[in-house]
């Protein structure tokens, strides 16, 4: 990739903000352009945590695994957003996985190292990256708080009206979601079971609430279902 494109791309990433445009050039320098296959793992538990990434095309989910080696979602992420941030706090080994979804995934890697340095010398970026460890959290006890004070089917709906609300288009009245996860996956990322997720999704469905096939939900009016 050519770097006037890598510097046209860094610029749109919200945590790089404070960086004036000589920054982000020579951020631009020190990162590498990757494409990654669907499905395929950027990294695993335990790895070491040597780089932070930026994401440009795709989708990438966050997650680990529980002890008896189920798949335990966190977090799916949407171009621009960073992930191994984690780093940014300390981490010295990966604690989740990070992995492409159902298309291609285009990222630019930095090495921690060349960041951090960059942080040192603009405390704004300092500051930027503090309050976007700070929101992660802040996600983090959100969906502690969900699974502690939410049963299967509220925390399956809220899971709908999120995905509205981030990547919804109006048709009318109605909302669609286009996506790429398994009824497994959403049940990996709400806390539940796939049979669960079945039985809410054509309950919700019975309901005329909602409308789904393999790629998309359409949901009627989210005020009903809200």
């Amino acid at each position: 990739m050519e770097n006037s494109n890598k510097i046209q791309l860094l610029s749109r990433m919200p945590i790089l903000a404070p960086l004036q445009p000589s920054e982000i050039e020579q951020l631009a320098n020190a990162t590498q352009f990757k494409k990654i296959n669907r499905f395929h793992f950027i990294y695993m538990p335990d790895e070491k945590s040597e780089y932070l990434y930026f994401l440009l095309k795709g989708k990438i989910k966050i997650g680990t695994f529980s002890m008896d080696g189920r798949e335990v979602i966190k977090e799916i992420l949407q171009p621009e957003q960073p992930f191994g941030d984690m780093a940014l706090a300390g981490e010295t080994k990966r604690g989740d996985f990070a992995q492409a979804m159902g298309e291609e995934v285009e990222i630019l890697a930095v090495r921690m190292a060349d960041f951090r340095q960059m942080m040192q010398s603009n405390p704004q970026l300092m500051f930027s990256c503090l309050q976007h460890l700070n929101q992660r959290l802040a996600r983090v006890e959100e969906r502690l708080a969900s699974l502690v004070l939410k049963d299967a089917r509220e925390r399956i709906i809220e899971f709908l009206l999120d995905s509205a609300g981030r990547e919804g288009r109006k048709v009318g009245y109605e909302t669609l979601v286009k996506h790429q996860l398994t009824q497994q996956e959403i049940a990996n990322l709400t806390g539940t079971s796939r049979q669960t997720v079945t039985s809410v999704l054509n309950d919700l469905r019975k309901s005329n609430l909602i409308y789904f096939n393999r790629n998309s939900i359409l949901i009627r009016d989210i005020q009903r279902l809200a």
